[in-house]
């Protein structure tokens, strides 16, 4: 069970890596987008050292009994500074590059001292699950073990209380990124807490190595879940909000598409349809296909029509982007029954022939849209010259 939670962590922590290596990649120099993967790729080696299997082909393709255990605790170490070096740059002001050195410093100093703990000491036995608590109480092995676990419970400490209280002062996909890495954080904190409490015990002669061996495994697991998460929220709220609203702009549109649908069939002026694709492709789709067919319907609006129901329209209702769907609704039919009458098309009663002025924008067409669902009314038969009717066209 413990490497399974290992792995899976592992692979939720690279994935959310993978999602954030293009941009690293187009912007290598930005110390933030550095930052965020350099936690992400530590944690998730973190979790792949510190699985048992992986334990077990270390010690044994190296020939040193236990050399994983150093390796994790350096990886955990290295995540610490990382994690800390990312909320510095999260937060900003004026001394973002003095204090991520002094962190990054300060953990490399860590590092160090692990490495010469590992080389003084003596651990011949391998234990691949247990070592904190089997050699809890051999010189050097002990102070390493401590040393890595203090500075793990400093980092996400500091980690939690600054997430958690920067979260009260910010909205929106922050603030619930930064709650998820504080809580994640204080899952890792947990992660400390029930090792160092299980080393304590050893050295008083009881054997609580349970809690490192499965406690442990499990806060961990659930802490890189959610930091993983608290990492990528931010950075995914302003794509999944442009999502929301393309999905949103293309199902107001379907009204006015299929008041056209049948021009649009008859004259070929759908493109395919697009397989697989994105709310925003989908919307630019449903729009040209919009604009095919009211480039086609040029011909046959009448300007005196759009120019008397839109002054009509803004009388009653004073609010001119209404007025101006209204009308455009009224022309549309007009234009439609025209097009798809019988026998030579005849110009428009009165007007010039040439398409109402202002074109119809994207939010335009959104106000059409709404007046062809019912939200907004379609001007009378008896607003039409001669008392041509728009019934059955929209």
């Amino acid at each position: 069970m413990t490497s399974l939670i290992n792995y899976l962590s592992c692979a939720a922590l690279w994935l959310g890596l993978a999602v954030k290596a293009p941009d690293l990649v187009r912007h290598r120099h930005d110390p933030y987008l550095r930052a965020i993967c350099a936690v992400l790729g530590l944690a998730g080696l973190c979790f792949l050292l510190g699985a048992p299997p992986t334990v077990g082909a270390v010690n044994r393709l190296s020939g040193v009994p236990n050399l994983a255990a150093p390796l994790t605790y350096a990886a955990i170490t290295g995540y610490c500074a990382a994690s800390q070096v990312l909320v510095v740059h999260w937060r900003g002001g004026p001394r973002v590059r003095r204090t991520a050195r002094r962190w990054t410093l300060a953990y490399a100093v860590v590092i160090l001292g692990i490495g010469v703990a590992f080389v003084l000491g003596d651990a011949p036995v391998e234990r691949r699950t247990d070592l904190d608590t089997y050699y809890a109480t051999t010189p050097f092995i002990a102070e390493m073990i401590v040393l890595y676990l203090v500075a793990h419970l400093t980092a996400v400490t500091v980690t939690t209380v600054s997430a958690l209280r920067w979260a009260r002062h910010v909205r929106g996909g922050l603030r619930a990124g930064l709650l998820l890495l504080g809580t994640g954080s204080l899952c890792g904190a947990g992660y400390s807490v029930a090792k160092l409490v299980a080393v304590g015990a050893r050295w008083s002669g009881q054997d609580w190595s349970a809690l490192g061996t499965t406690v442990s495994p499990a806060a961990a697991g659930l802490g890189a879940l959610l930091v993983v998460v608290g990492v990528l929220v931010p950075l995914a709220a302003p794509w999944a909000a442009e999502w929301r609203r393309a999905s949103r702009a293309y199902v107001r549109l379907e009204p006015l598409e299929r008041a056209l649908d049948d021009l649009l069939a008859r004259r070929a002026l759908r493109l395919p349809r697009p397989r697989f694709a994105s709310p925003a492709t989908l919307l630019m789709w449903r729009r040209t296909s919009i604009h095919n067919a009211l480039g086609h319907l040029a011909a046959y609006c009448d300007r005196d029509l759009y120019d008397r129901i839109r002054a009509d329209a803004l009388t009653a209702t004073g609010d001119p982007g209404l007025a101006g769907a209204r009308a455009w609704a009224a022309v549309i039919a007009d234009a439609l029954r025209r097009e798809a009458g019988p026998g030579p098309t005849s110009p428009p009663v009165s007007g010039s022939g040439r398409s109402p002025v202002p074109s119809p924008d994207p939010a335009t067409l959104a106000r059409i849209a709404d007046v062809l669902a019912g939200t907004g009314r379609v001007p009378a038969a008896s607003a039409l010259p001669g008392g041509r009717t728009t019934a059955g066209t929209a």
